[in-house]
């Protein structure tokens, strides 16, 4: 490794990416077995669950999309092993998931069937996390190149700081990870209309352009034709009670986030990027449903931004919660992680509580827990598409 590479202290994975976490991950498939999983959690330390309360299959809506979410957090860089829990071994979704996962990924599946009951599935399903746990906990970080970073951003509870500090701090940190080779999403579709031709004149293609303008579009006509009018319903009340006027605003301070790097690529939720630089991912505008999409497109560290505080977390990413004003990190000092502040209160720069934060993404990246870690907020939803997928 060249010696002015920029580093994290993170874990090599055999398929040449790296995890800034090692969890072993208990994954339900269906929702009849989401409080076994949470049981086998909370009997072996270390290990990390979901809940997942939607059915899944085939003959069900956004089935498509779940398969690739669920296979993505499977695959995930972050993840040492996945338990996965079913009811019965045959369940299709069971067999969609682990089809064609690659020789690298460790996974088992425990089903209700073969373990003769709820009571022998979660034995069995204790008895290999627990190894899997002391087998993780023998690997040790090591150096590695931030070009391997794939940084998920995200922005909820916005108000009329939101596109002046955090946004904007949180854009630079992007910027400085895309010039170091990193790759970095831009999510929040519905959040992005009024702003969908700033980014179109940053595409690297006029294909990447095109996908732009038909992404926006797509969602925003998917929501009329189920009566719901963006550009009347937006803001949000909570938007509205923090200064924001309309959802042109909105939009505009989202974008800040992708910071100034081209557009290179725009990809379906929760798929992989395939390219380096700025991606645009196309989710809905729904906090915990954006951030399963990143997390199974394989970010390894999520950053938050926010002007009222939110609760959300991931289970196997690290989400970093920044404030847009230093007020609200004084009343939610046990939410937020970072302050974006003193852009505000201009004793710093946007640059400057730019570099801060890159050095805070780093710094989580090497493994310094978040607050979302520490209460252990992990919720979890699949986004099943737009209404005429």
């Amino acid at each position: 490794m060249a010696a002015e590479e920029v580093t994290f202290m993170g874990y090599w994975r055999p398929d040449g990416r790296a995890g800034t976490r090692n969890h072993v991950l208990v994954l339900p498939l269906s929702p009849a077995v989401s409080t076994t999983a949470t049981r086998v959690e909370a009997q072996v330390p270390g290990t990390v669950s979901v809940e997942l309360h939607q059915d899944v299959g085939p003959d069900l809506p956004g089935w498509k999309l779940a398969v690739r979410t669920l296979r993505g957090w499977v695959d995930h860089p972050n993840v040492y092993g996945t338990v996965l829990l079913a009811l019965s071994a045959n369940d299709p979704v069971v067999e969609a998931v682990v089809r064609d996962l690659p020789p690298s990924v460790r996974w088992e599946v425990v089903s209700f069937d073969a373990a003769h009951g709820r009571r022998g599935a979660e034995l069995r399903a204790a008895e290999v996390a627990r190894a899997w746990v002391q087998a993780a906990q023998k690997m040790e970080r090591e150096p590695i190149a931030v070009r391997h970073l794939l940084l998920a951003t995200e922005c909820g509870g916005s108000d009329a700081c939101s596109g002046l500090s955090a946004n904007p701090s949180l854009g630079y940190a992007s910027d400085l990870l895309i010039q170091h080779g990193g790759t970095s999403i831009l999510a929040e579709t519905t959040e992005l209309i009024g702003a969908e031709g700033i980014l179109a004149d940053r595409a690297t293609t006029p294909e990447v352009a095109a996908a732009i303008w038909q992404t926006v579009a797509h969602a925003e006509h998917a929501a009329m034709r189920m009566g719901v009018d963006f550009r009347g319903g937006q803001p949000a009340p909570g938007n509205i009670a923090g200064g924001i006027t309309t959802i042109e605003e909105k939009s505009l301070g989202c974008v800040h986030k992708g910071g100034t790097s081209a557009v290179v690529e725009v990809v379906d939720y929760a798929e992989r990027p395939r390219r380096q630089g700025l991606v645009v991912m196309d989710t809905p505008g729904h906090d915990v449903m954006q951030f399963v999409g990143m997390a199974a497109a394989g970010a390894q560290v999520i950053v938050f931004t926010t002007g009222r505080g939110t609760p959300t977390g991931a289970a196997i990413v690290p989400v970093i919660k920044v404030s847009t004003r230093t007020e609200l990190k004084r009343q939610l000092p046990e939410l937020i992680d970072f302050d974006a502040g003193p852009v505000i209160d201009g004793y710093l720069t946007v640059e400057q509580v730019g570099e801060a934060l890159w050095r805070k993404i780093r710094s989580v990246a090497s493994g310094e827990l978040t607050a979302a870690e520490r209460w252990r907020h992990r919720e979890f939803g699949i986004f099943p598409g737009w209404e005429d997928e």
